[in-house]
């Protein structure tokens, strides 16, 4: 949400870390001029490289593709409980199957 003090440095940061995770987001601007929340609209899309989607009273739709993420280094591999030997039941190794 934009509030009265309009475009401050924590709001374009939270809307680029929003735009990072999502991809696709909402911005709800509290601002009874059109024209201002058109110029904050073209602010945005400019300083962020975001596309202007829709804007819709005062609600802006703004989308920018999500950044590939780094790739994890290779999962150890973890040995569940069934699979040691110190949690198998004698009985279930003297035990035929059915």
């Amino acid at each position: 949400m934009i509030g009265n003090d309009g475009l401050t440095p924590a709001v374009v940061k939270e809307i680029d870390g929003a735009l990072r995770s999502h991809g696709l987001i909402k911005v709800r601007i509290f601002s009874d001029d059109r024209a201002a929340r058109e110029a904050v609209l073209a602010e945005l899309t400019d300083r962020l490289g975001a596309a202007p989607v829709q804007h819709i009273g005062k609600l802006l739709v703004l989308w920018r593709p999500i950044p590939p993420k780094e790739k994890a280094s290779a999962p150890t591999a973890r040995r569940g409980r069934a699979s040691s030997s110190w949690c198998r039941s004698p009985r279930a190794a003297t035990t035929a199957p059915r």
